[in-house]
């Protein structure tokens, strides 16, 4: 049975009218929040699903001023007035899991071993599973500002000291402020972007 379009409203939501937000409203993010976020996400696929990323969420001052050192000048107010800034990481021994994960055949032996072939799939499905994320955020009502403008080396150093698992990219959650907002950037029309074979 065919599915359904989503309605024009959820269309908005997720997509026309969301906006990568740059400054935040005073309103709190639940743990309940965060918790559907996830629930919504680990549902997007993943190569043998692998599910590779690992969430950080920084709920306190405290916490979220151990990222300060790390980030970009331009990017320090937005991430520290942000109710919480999630740290999206890959995990470099996601192919552990992978018995309980893909349990009809040994795909822990596809990885185990093999560093290059472990971090591209690590990479590439964590970031798949990134984009989830922002919609997810989205799909509970919040707003999201991802953002890569921050030293890597120091979030791992700072978060993640084991080298099991290397930061990918941060986003800001919470309910933006419009008035913060640029203007939108043109996107490519589908002939620039595209090609039908």
């Amino acid at each position: 049975m065919p599915h359904q379009s989503l309605s024009q409203e959820a269309l908005d939501t997720l997509f026309f009218a969301a906006r990568s937000h740059n400054g935040w409203l005073d309103e709190p993010v639940s743990d309940r929040q965060l918790r559907e976020i996830y629930d919504r996400m680990k549902m997007g696929p993943t190569s043998a699903n692998s599910c590779p990323v690992r969430i950080l969420f920084l709920r306190t001052e405290q916490a979220k001023a151990r990222l300060r050192p790390a980030l970009s000048e331009g990017n320090v107010d937005k991430t520290m007035s942000a109710p919480v800034v999630a740290i999206l990481a890959m995990d470099l021994e996601f192919y552990e899991k992978l018995p309980k994960l893909f349990p009809h055949t040994d795909a822990r032996a596809w990885y185990a071993g093999k560093p290059e072939k472990i971090r591209e799939t690590a990479f590439r499905n964590s970031s798949l599973q990134g984009a989830y994320f922002i919609m997810a955020v989205r799909s509970v009502g919040l707003d999201a500002g991802p953002m890569s403008g921050f030293n890597a080396a120091k979030v791992n150093a700072e978060f993640f000291p084991e080298g099991a698992l290397e930061v990918n990219f941060i986003c800001a959650i919470g309910c933006g402020d419009e008035s913060k907002l640029f203007a939108r950037h043109p996107r490519l029309e589908f002939e620039e972007a595209c090609r039908l074979l």
